[in-house]
This record gives structure tokens, sequence and C-alpha cells, in this order.
């Protein structure tokens, strides 16, 4: 992407809404190229979007708009648009672009609005699990639900939750907290599981939810306001051995009393005497949290203090004894501030599936989809073991018919198995049978992304013309690379000799070379004075005027411009010690030991400099030589048109 971001940065992209002109009309005629309107109008509004659209802003620009594309007709005259490397980059960037496109946006927005809507509230449930995995066979399935189902029908008849969970549940917790999960909010469980249980009210039980762990009866035990996200810092006492649990007890009231005194603060009490051995040397100071992310009484205690500065009594959990110090918090963000995290983890997590499904059902029904599922199944009933090895019997009959019609055009079952029958192995927990079908709709619904993909550019004038840019970026890239960039760093001869020519260019300022003293006060700054002139040298005086501290002086020594240390800029230029000058509530000494006048760098001592001038002049060169080669034409009655 950096490629792309140096190439387009002074011929970028994006849409304009002015008036009305003729887009398609031909605003720049380069060879026998045509360029519309609306590319350049698409190129000029982002690079000139709070400029005053005046003819002689359209001809400045143009020049630029006319060198750029003669470098493209350049590189393509190169064949650089023909290499294996151009056409990988180039559909790298195709793809990550292409998202937005190949996505059902409205359900996107409408799983992003859900999401923040659950961030607004926290739940807090207890669960029965039947495991049952996600390629678990149909009659396993079922022993699964009624497991479930049997499960739910004993609380509804009257038996506790938590016996029950304790006696069916697979969760290896339930033995621990019976089934209780706690709070907990967005994207802290598994989607089937969340939108279950913000979907139930309280003291209610869900039907079996299915998710990838098994089958879930949920209990919604209660819900509040999300509490946000606290800063806090702590302090944390052990028992160190067994039957030592008192004394740690009274230690950590003895730090709190400690704390409260004021004598002390928390951040030295925590280095002295906290045993977190990751937090005791940062002030005890913790990440950022929110709900279900500490265990419940550490996050109580914190949660429980209402402003910053606020500490806890002492508290226990299974780590220890805690007192707590609240150091920020932060209520539920804005929609605005936190659409992109949303949009993000919706992205990541099974809601995706959603958006794929919802988007695949939307272009399916515009190029007249069909899948025929009854065919697949025929071919997978045939299946075993073998499959996974790439060997699969079918009738020749069955390999005619069409596995499913895109835009008017069958695709066999025969085209599908030819995939199978190719592959040398296959990593899956699915039983043949599924196997088999689970590949076949996914080989189906690949072919349909893959034609709506190929109809971005169609359908999408703003692709078309953002995926125009970025192969023209990643061309004049390369080519300028080559001509420009790379070539004056290599091109060791010609950087000497354009150095020799324009030496003058390249000039050391007025410079000293001094000693700078950052003295903390007059005194030290008067017994410095004193020092210097009885011979000290400075480190002597440092080490003199140090004893017990190292802040009562700092030296700097070294040869400096005015521009390079500030207080260079408010002394007279003149050798000897300066006045003193006050500045950041120190007192700054100045010994300037000898100054020396403008002076010519060396190369080395101006390299960067003179490589990027040297660029400079490459470019100019490559850009006249383009200009006498190719023919250009603008067509400025179409190009005045964006004035109006």
């Amino acid at each position: 992407m950096k490629k792309i971001v140096l190439c387009l940065l002074a011929i970028s992209i994006s849409a304009l809404a002015w008036a009305q002109p003729n887009k398609q009309a031909v605003v720049l005629t380069i060879d026998k190229e045509e360029v519309t309107l609306e590319e350049f109008e698409n190129i000029f509004s982002k690079n000139k979007k709070d400029t005053v659209i005046t003819k002689q802003a359209l001809d400045d620009y143009m020049q630029m708009f006319i060198n750029f594309k003669l470098k493209v007709h350049a590189a393509k005259d190169a064949g650089l648009d023909t290499v294996s490397k151009f056409k990988y980059e180039l559909n790298g960037y195709r793809a990550q672009l292409a998202r937005p496109y190949m996505t059902d946006q409205s359900k996107l927005d409408e799983l992003m609005k859900e999401a923040y809507a659950h961030m607004q509230e926290e739940v807090r449930a207890s669960h029965i699990l039947i495991e049952c995995k996600p390629e678990a066979l149909a009659a396993d399935t079922l022993k699964a639900w009624n497991k479930a189902m049997e499960a739910r029908k004993k609380i509804l008849a009257g038996e506790k939750f938590a016996d029950v969970a304790v006696k069916y549940s697979t969760d290896p917790s339930v033995k621990k907290n019976f089934g209780d999960l706690g709070y907990f909010t967005a994207f802290q469980m598994v989607y089937p599981f969340e939108k279950g249980a913000y979907d139930t009210k309280v003291g209610e039980m869900s039907m079996p939810i299915r998710t990838k762990y098994g089958y879930h009866i949920i209990q919604v035990t209660g819900r509040r306001p999300a509490r946000g996200e606290i800063h806090v810092s702590h302090i944390m006492v052990k028992p160190q051995k067994e039957g030592d649990k008192d004394m740690a007890e009274i230690k950590i009231n003895e730090i709190y009393q400690k704390a409260l005194e004021g004598k002390q603060t928390f951040e030295e009490l925590c280095s002295l005497y906290s045993d977190d051995v990751t937090t005791k040397n940062k002030g005890g100071e913790l990440p950022w949290f929110g709900t279900n992310k500490m265990v419940s009484e550490f996050e109580e205690a914190a949660f429980g203090l209402k402003a910053d500065k606020e500490i806890s009594k002492p508290f226990k959990t299974t780590y220890g004894w805690h007192i707590v110090k609240r150091t920020g918090y932060k209520p539920v963000p804005a929609y605005t501030a936190v659409e992109k995290e949303i949009k993000t983890k919706v992205s990541k997590d099974t809601r995706a599936d959603q958006t794929r499904a919802s988007f695949l059902k939307k272009i399916g029904k515009e190029y007249g989809f069909v899948y025929n599922e009854k065919y697949a199944i025929k071919l997978a009933s045939k299946a075993d073991s073998s499959v996974y090895v790439g060997k699969l019997k079918a009738k020749a009959s069955l390999l005619k018919k069409p596995l499913f019609v895109l835009n008017g055009k069958s695709t066999s079952v025969g085209d599908f198995y030819a995939t199978m029958v190719n592959r040398t192995g296959a990593s899956t927990n699915l039983n043949p049978e599924d196997y088999v079908k689970a590949e076949a709709k996914l080989f189906a619904e690949n072919a349909l992304m893959t034609f709506e993909n190929g109809k971005l550019e169609e359908k999408y004038p703003a692709f078309r013309l953002l995926m125009k840019e970025y192969k023209e970026g990643i061309l004049l890239f390369e080519l300028t690379d080559e001509k420009v960039w790379t070539k004056a760093v290599k091109d060791t001869t010609g950087l000497n000799e354009f150095f020799e020519k324009n030496k003058a260019s390249f000039m050391w300022p007025d410079r000293a070379q001094v000693v700078v003293y950052t003295c903390a006060n007059k005194d030290i700054a008067n017994a410095l004075r004193k020092m210097l002139i009885a011979g000290k040298s400075p480190s002597e005086a440092a080490a003199e005027l140090n004893q017990g501290t190292q802040l009562n002086l700092q030296t700097e020594g070294g040869l400096f411009s005015v521009e390079d240390r500030e207080v260079l800029g408010k002394i007279r230029w003149t050798e000897g010690l300066s006045e003193n000058i006050e500045m950041n509530g120190q007192v700054v000494v100045v010994d300037i030991q000898e100054i020396l006048g403008r002076s010519p760098k060396k190369l080395s001592e101006a390299r960067g400099l003179v490589t990027t001038q040297y660029q400079n002049l490459l470019d100019e060169q490559w850009i006249k030589e383009l200009r006498n080669t190719h023919t250009f034409k603008i067509h400025e009655d179409v190009l005045y048109q964006l004035t109006k």
C-alpha cells in the first residue's frame, strides 16, 4: 500500500458532485489514447477539493496530469503491465478494494447496529451445554437436541437450573460455577449464544441454541446498563504459604491504612509491598478493562469506585488480597467513535456468515442463480472415506446433470466432480457425505461470487476508476523507481558530477563550537562561572556541583548553528561565556569556544539532500524527453466545463 500512497500523493482518486458536464467527453488525447473528463475530474477533485475552480487552476493541474499519464505510457511501452510481479500485486490490491462491494451493506449495517445496541446493556446468564460438533451426523445431532430438551423440561417442571446444569452440562466449568457465566456484553460470546441471551427476557429460558460447541439452554438472570471501561492500579498481597491467610489480610490492611494517611503515594506503596511482580514497578497499573475481563470480586470492587483517585477497601479474590485505585473511566463510546471497530469485529466473527449468505441471495436473484441440491445429495450418497484422497464414484448420467445455473449458463455435476477427484487430500472433520455436500455448495457459491467479482467494473464506475488509478499507480512507481529513485542512488558518477556543479547550494550555515551548561538555579550558574574562569574543565565542574545529586548541572558540547539549539538564538555570538539565560525554570550559560563562518559541505555530509535534488533533476529530464517523444492535445472546451 505504501507504493500506492507514494505514487498517488499528487494524483489521487475521489468522486466529484459539482455540475453535470458530459463526463464521457474526451478531455485529453495522448498519442491514440483518449482520457475522459470523468477520469480527470475524479483525480482533480481529490487534490484540489478546496481550490476555487478557475481556468488557471485547471490548466496548472492538467500539466501535472499530462506528466503522470506520459509516465504511465512509458511504463506500458516498457511492458511493465505484462510482467507477473505487476499482475500479482494488482490482483492483491483488487481483492482488498473489492471487499466493500462484495457484501450486503444493508445487512452489515443491520448487524453493526444490533451489536452496538447490545453494547449498551450487559446480560447475566447461566447455560447448559450439550456438546455436539458441527460435523456431527444427523442422528447424533438429534440425540444432542433431545438431551437439551430433556434438561429444559426438568427445569420447567421445577428442578433448579444449577442442579440440572451439574447433571447435564458438558461445559467443564459447570462444577465451579453451576452454569453461571456472569455478566457479558457484545462480542464476548459466540454470536448465536450472544443473540440468544439478548433475545431472552430476565427469568426466562431459551429453546436449545446451536453454536459450534453444541446446543445451549440459556437462562437469563439479570440485565444492567453497560458499565463501560475502567482503568485502575492495584496492590496485591498473596499468602506465602498454607496457613498464612490471616497474615496476608493483616498486611493488606496495614498497606491500606498507609494509603489513607497519604504520607506515601499509592505508587510508592505498590513498589514496596505488592506481590504482583508484573505491575509493582509500574505503580500497579493494569490495562483498561470492562465487564467479564476480571474475576468478579475484582471487577465489582473496581467498578464500585465512583471517582478517579478513590481507593477501595481491601478485598479478596482467588489470587490474594487487593486494594484498588481508580485512575480513569470511559462510558460506552458514541456509535461514530466505534463504528470502524464494530465493523471489523462483525466481519471477523460468525456474523459475517449472515452478510455473505444475504449477499449471495441478493446477487443470486439478480443473475437467475439456481442451485440443484438434489444432484449434490445424489453424488454425496456414494461417498466413502476415499473421497478425502480424491476418489469418488458417480454415474455418467449424474455427471451430466446441472449442479447450478448462473446467468443462463449451466455448470454440470461433472465440473464439480473434476475438482474433487483432482484433490490429493482433504483436511476436514465432516463425514464423507456431508463433506461432498458442503463442497458442492461452496463450489456453486464461489462461482457466483467470482461472477459478481468480474462485474464490479461494469456495475460500479467508482470501482472502475479506482482500479485504473491503482493500476497506473503501480506502473508509475515501478518505472519511476527505475528511472529516478534507484538510479539516483546507484549512479555515483552522476551524483558526484551534480554535487560538484551545485556545491554552492550545499553550505553549512554559521556555526560555533560551544558548551551549553544548564544550571538548576542562578547560584549554581554563578558558582560555575567561577570554576570555569579558574580553569576547571566542564567535567570537573559537573563533578563538583553535582555532589549528592545529578540535577544541579548538565553539560552538552558540540558544533551547532543557531537553529540547532534554542538558547543560541538568545545570546550574542562572541567567543567566551554568555550572560545568564533563564529558560524553563533553569539558568543556561553558553561557552562559545570558536565561531565558524559559512563553509561548503562534503558530499557525505549532504548526501540525502543532494540525492533528492539529483532525483528531481532526473525527473525533469525524463518528463522533457517524454513530452518531446509523445503527442498530446488538451480539449479545453471540455476541460473548462468544470468551471460551470
